[in-house]
């Protein structure tokens, strides 16, 4: 069926469209490429599947042709005529819903397990993806992320400990979940190109650790990082209890935050909520 479709370039231009800076849009027009994204999350025939900023549909339709239930959540009215043809192709596969990607509760409006799929609008991709990563109950509704992202963001996601690009994002990425870089894409596959490289990130959920909070976590890895250049003992010293928490643990508060890692991390966020526990049960 969607062998009638005509290339992207020509919906483009026959619907008027044009990427939207502010909308932080760049179209992927490569359907070869398009089709190796789609196959990354594994087998997804007949599974339910979230796209952010769907744009003209071409990721969509390589989701569609790999039999997923998609749900595309875009924002720009200007793109809706190109993914009604896209519904008319792949009948009662395709369920497209304007609005704000940010202003949805995306496992309410699947109501089952889903992976996400998606070539993130770059000014909203990391604020999306975090807000993914930190939902309290764990393991999520979502199954996989499947997420493009500018390359110099995708390298933070997966940063080990100890290097220059480590810091918070990573913190919240492998703490209780599995990240990997799965693909890079030249700029040049792109329109308009951005001025970046990109890459795409592919995380599962893993088993949480028990006894700390998310919220703990990162309120511990936001003072962290936010004065990375500064020892323990300086950023975290506005965390209530940070520090006599690394006295506990035996760690050195003269280190900085890049050097500590994810399960360091885990561990004084959880000591800080047994700390909090005890107070509160006094």
């Amino acid at each position: 069926m969607s062998k009638s479709l005509p290339p992207l370039r020509e919906v483009i231009a026959a619907h008027g469209l044009s990427a939207s800076k502010a909308l932080g849009q760049n179209f992927l027009l490569d359907e070869q490429l398009l089709d190796r994204i789609a196959a990354i999350p594994g087998d997804l025939a007949d599974r339910a599947v979230l796209e952010i900023g769907p744009g003209p549909g071409g990721l969509t339709r390589a989701l569609l042709r790999a039999e997923a239930r998609v749900t595309a959540i875009e924002r720009d009215a200007r793109c809706i005529p190109a993914l009604a043809d896209l519904q008319e192709a792949f009948p009662g596969k395709l369920r497209v819903v304007e609005n704000d990607a940010l202003a949805i509760d995306h496992a309410e409006l699947m109501g089952e397990p889903f992976a996400v799929v998606a070539n993130l609008p770059y000014n909203i991709g990391t604020l999306l993806f975090t807000r993914w990563l930190a939902v309290p109950d764990w393991p999520p509704a979502w199954t996989s992320l499947t997420l493009m992202f500018q390359q110099e963001v995708a390298r933070r996601v997966v940063a080990a400990p100890g290097s220059s690009e480590f810091g918070r994002l990573a913190v919240l990425a492998q703490w209780r979940s599995r990240a990997k870089l799965a693909m890079k894409v030249h700029r040049s596959a792109f329109t308009p190109p951005p001025k970046v490289m990109s890459a795409i990130v592919h995380v599962t959920p893993a088993e949480a650790p028990q006894g700390v909070r998310i919220a703990t976590l990162e309120r511990v890895t936001e003072a962290a990082f936010g004065q990375r250049r500064k020892m323990l003992r300086q950023s975290l010293k506005g965390v209530d209890g940070a520090l006599a928490a690394l006295d506990e643990l035996g760690m050195d508060s003269t280190r900085r935050a890049e050097t500590l890692t994810v399960d360091e991390f885990v561990a004084l966020a959880r000591a800080l909520d047994q700390r909090m526990s005890q107070v509160t049960s006094r």
